[in-house]
């Protein structure tokens, strides 16, 4: 393929959360529904949507959405690196030598995976646009039109409140459901022991501690919510504490995942080879880009581990996951999480995704199936779109 790419666009985007999910927050002690110890409040998501353009006119996008408590990287970190850093090694290259691209990228600046990420992960759709399929296509074949979700659970004050949203989403289809926990051991069991006694017996339920406990009170909690059928729990200690996460999954019998403290394929292998999980946890921005993803999917499979996707996106990263999900799918084990079309008060789609029946359906369309609002890209985003050009 002769088409090579001439033009990167990086627009900043603010995204509120819904009224919907506003007022679960404020029903919860610190206001995030959830037990990180973060003294920031949270109104809505911060992102970053990626264009790539070639010299016939062909485009390609991708999205990132970060958050400085857990990502650590800002919209404008992101956009400055790809700007002054990253930009060189991708302009007048061919998005079909994406390989090349991401080493060049990974020898000349280490680290930022997120900022690498968006990068790949435009030139995927970027590829498939060319040629007219799907992402998943490129990935060896979607599995699945529909895809099963898990119905996300913030952590509240009122243990009513919590079991009344998750029926409500069971009620819509749902047959998995990831508990927010973190609060005290008490609550965490009389939370899971309600939930175990509402939704029965034969929906999966996962939780989430972000980070909450020492190694004692976390193994005490999840030994305490044991007895109700844990299928995986996620990061249950601090997120750089990987000696504290061996310890963990030493002394229980549910698989564990990182989220917080897991960013780089280094860190899955890390994490996975000295016994501090046992399934892996991905998203658009970890471990960085659709190719790192799948090498995170196929390191999974050689050690027997499953797989959580999960993320909140707008419309475009929904749509990353869903292909990257559905071509893997049989390798996942676990249900996909995605809960941005619940949390975000828009898309940024022109068409929105379909979601029905507890799950939603993989896009048709070329690329990752999914058309950019500018009339919404304009009215969400938060300064002026940065362009950078490859020179003539």
């Amino acid at each position: 393929m002769d088409e090579k790419i001439v033009k990167i666009e990086l627009t900043k985007v603010f995204m509120p959360f819904s009224e919907e999910v506003k007022g679960h927050m404020r029903n919860s002690s610190n206001g995030l529904g959830m037990a990180l110890a973060s003294e920031e409040a949270w109104l809505g998501g911060d992102f970053v949507i990626c264009q790539l353009e070639t010299s016939s006119g062909y485009v390609g996008t991708s999205e990132a959405f970060v958050w400085l408590p857990e990502t650590g990287v800002s919209p404008d970190q992101l956009i400055d690196t790809i700007k002054c850093n990253l930009g060189q090694y991708v302009l007048n290259e061919s998005p079909f030598q994406v390989a090349a691209i991401r080493e060049r990228m990974e020898r000349n600046i280490t680290r930022n995976e997120v900022a690498k990420g968006l990068i790949d992960s435009a030139c995927y759709d970027l590829q498939a646009r060319i040629l007219n399929v799907r992402v998943a296509d490129l990935l060896g074949g979607a599995q699945r039109e529909h895809i099963p979700l898990t119905a996300l659970i913030p952590l509240m004050n009122d243990i009513d409140s919590i079991i009344g949203l998750a029926q409500m989403f069971k009620e819509q289809g749902h047959r998995s459901f990831r508990f927010k926990l973190g609060e005290n051991l008490l609550k965490d069991e009389a939370i899971i022991k309600s939930a175990r006694s509402a939704l029965g017996d034969e929906v999966k339920i996962r939780v989430d501690y972000n980070q909450a406990y020492s190694i004692a009170d976390a193994v005490k909690s999840i030994n305490l919510i044991g007895q109700y059928n844990i299928e995986v729990v996620e990061q249950a200690c601090k997120a750089d504490h990987f000696i504290a996460m061996r310890e963990i999954q030493s002394r229980i019998s549910v698989p564990t995942i990182a989220h917080e403290g897991c960013f780089s394929l280094q860190d899955i292998y890390h994490l996975g080879d000295m016994g501090a999980i046992e399934a892996v946890g991905l998203n658009a921005e970890r471990p960085g880009g659709l190719s790192n993803a799948v090498r995170a999917i196929h390191y999974a499979e050689q050690k027997g581990f499953g797989v959580v996707m999960h993320n909140q996106p707008l419309g475009l990263g929904s749509a990353w996951q869903l292909h990257l999900g559905s071509a893997f799918y049989s390798s996942l084990q676990y249900e996909m999480e995605l809960f941005g079309q619940i949390m975000m008060e828009h898309d940024l789609l022109k068409q929105p995704l379909e979601y029905r029946d507890g799950g939603v359906c993989l896009p048709k369309g070329p690329g990752f199936g999914v058309e950019i609002d500018p009339c919404a890209l304009k009215e969400y985003s938060t300064a002026p779109t940065v362009r950078i050009e490859a020179s003539a």
